[in-house]
């Protein structure tokens, strides 16, 4: 059995944090993905590039409400510099005119996710995890060789990431993945979450994990095996049997 486990240490940062999880298993790849479902996700993921306006009220990237909130999560713990949340990232590809592109069905989806609600969404393949997730401040030092990377690049004392019993998972909270547990299309089972530092936004946390869950389950034919919003009162909860 695997679990997902946020720790004290995240807590006591951020207290409010709400954190939605969707565990799908049997995902189809690519290849399975029925024509009219590769066209369903690919038109989700440009409707999305085009809703992300809605949240981008000023041109200065850092001005606008759903990226400042991140901006000052991320001055409360150790980061990488120029580490930022992956929905700045996102957002400022849209403010530049560079859409979002398509990757793989299941990353699509969550990246159209994360645009159309400005939610910073990512995903990871439990498979390749080794024991449970954690999310916490780390003493440094964890393995972790960046998605797209030669070399490793090891967590630093004070950082805040998830990582499991081999190391960091994803780097400052939802800055950088890690090519061991990054989904693939080869990727069966999926631990997809989506953050939210902001309590009056948790209506839209909520709008985001349904619409995530739905659209995997419809589109890549997937089992729910969970969906769950995590809080400091309820910090665990199962992804696998």
């Amino acid at each position: 059995m695997k679990s997902f486990v946020t720790e004290e240490s995240f807590w006591n940062l951020f207290p409010e944090a709400r954190i939605g999880i969707v565990v799908a298993h049997g995902m189809k790849p690519t290849g399975e993905v029925a024509p009219e479902d590769a066209a369903a996700i690919a038109r989700a993921l440009a409707e999305a590039n085009g809703k992300a306006d809605q949240h981008l009220e000023s041109n200065t990237i850092s001005q606008n409400a759903v990226v400042a909130v991140w901006r000052d999560a991320y001055q409360q713990f150790k980061t990488k510099k120029g580490a930022r949340c992956s929905i700045e990232n996102l957002l400022k590809r849209v403010l530049k005119g560079n859409p979002v592109g398509s990757i793989t069905p299941s990353v699509d989806i969550y990246n159209a996710v994360s645009l159309a609600h400005a939610l910073p969404v990512g995903g990871e393949d439990i498979d390749a995890m080794v024991g449970d997730i954690r999310l916490g401040i780390t003493e440094g030092g964890d393995a972790f060789r960046p998605l797209g990377e030669d070399e490793d690049a090891p967590t630093l004392e004070g950082e805040l990431c998830y990582r499991d019993d081999a190391g960091a998972i994803c780097r400052c909270w939802n800055w950088r993945d890690g090519e061991r547990t990054a989904l693939t299309d080869e990727s069966a089972k999926a631990f997809l979450v989506i953050e939210s530092v902001d309590p009056a936004r948790a209506d839209d946390l909520e709008a985001a994990v349904d619409q995530l869950a739905d659209m995997v389950q419809r589109y890549l034919d997937a089992d729910i095996f969970a969906k769950q919003i995590i809080t400091r009162a309820n910090p665990t909860m199962v992804i696998d049997e």
